[in-house]
Order: structure tokens, then C-alpha cells, then sequence
């Protein structure tokens, strides 16, 4: 079994194209950030360990991703263009089958094409079903096997809200 995690990046500073004239260099708020290490620090009580993180080249990702190695325990993320913003959510595909079965991958990245891609590999099409995820959000799949479209299970999705909540049920950080 390959699991497979979502991550949507956090919350991001407003569009601003003085400051950050190309939009892959907007980084998290600084409120975003806070509140995100505070959902990672509750990933450990649904998430026991991941193997392999891909990011979006994109400065939110990124940071997200290096949030979760450090609050989480995830390995640092490597980026990947298949994960930017303007890619179609089928771009991921080549990088799941590079894990070995019984492994687990995170792909931490933007929405609507984390939900799209979610769709694909439960569905079969990316537009089959509908998701919300959240800034920060987590979405948990399964698949027996390669993963091809239709051939994992939704497992759960999860809020920002819900992590920081498992983190104050925890008692911090994870041991």
C-alpha cells in the first residue's frame, strides 16, 4: 500500500506584484506561518511517518514543506515542477510510481490542483469529485499498488483547525 498525502500550502501574504512581481516568489504571512506550525505539531497523531516529500517550486510550498520537516519530523521536500500551480494535476502520477510499495509520499502544493488531483486517483477523473481543502489542509489517500487514476481510496481529509486541535490534545510537540 502507497499512501499518499496532500498538503495545500499554507496561508500566503496577500497578491501584491510590487513586492512579488512573479507570484512564485509570494512567501506564507507571518500568521499563516504561526498557525501552520501549530497544525503540524498535531500531523504526528494521524500521520506516524512519511518517506519521501515533494514540493512545488513555489516560495509558499516550499516554506510549508520545511515547516513540516521541522514540527512534524517529514524529510526535507524536494521540489518539483510537477507540482507548480500551472500544471495539470496528472503531472504527479510519474512521481508516485517512483515509491516502492509500502511506502508513503507527501505532495505539498496548491489548490485547485491538489483537490483535482485527489479526484484522479480516487475517481479516475479530476473532476469527478469535489474537495475543500483548506490552506494548510492534509488529505489522505491509499492505493494498492502503481498509482493510476481510480485505483486509490479516500481516506480522510483534514482541516487546519482539526490539527491544531490534535496538537493542544497531544500536549505539544511530538516525542
Amino acid at each position: 500500500m502507497i499512501d499518499v498525502y496532500l498538503v495545500r500550502h499554507a496561508t500566503a501574504e496577500q497578491r501584491d506584484y510590487v513586492r512579488w512581481p512573479h507570484d512564485v516568489e509570494r512567501p506564507l504571512s507571518a500568521a499563516g506561518l504561526a498557525r501552520f506550525r501549530s497544525a503540524a505539531r498535531g500531523l504526528p497523531s494521524l500521520v506516524s511517518q512519511v518517506d519521501t516529500v515533494f514540493t512545488s517550486p513555489y516560495l509558499r510550498a516550499m516554506q510549508t514543506a520545511e515547516v513540516l520537516a521541522e514540527e512534524s519530523g517529514w524529510p526535507e521536500a524536494q521540489p518539483s515542477a510537477a507540482l507548480a500551480a500551472n500544471h495539470p494535476p496528472a503531472d504527479a502520477l510519474p512521481l508516485l510510481r517512483t515509491m516502492p510499495a509500502a511506502a508513503s509520499i507527501a505532495l505539498v502544493g496548491h489548490e485547485p490542483y491538489l483537490s483535482s488531483l485527489a479526484s484522479l486517483l480516487a475517481a479516475g477523473d479530476e473532476n469527478a469529485l469535489r474537495l475543500e481543502l483548506k490552506k494548510g489542509g492534509v488529505v489522505s489517500l491509499g492505493c494498492d499498488g502503481t498509482p493510476t487514476p481510480g485505483a486509490a481510496l479516500l481516506r480522510w481529509s483534514v482541516t487546519p483547525k482539526i490539527l491544531r486541535r490534535l496538537e493542544g490534545a497531544r500536549g505539544g510537540r511530538p516525542s
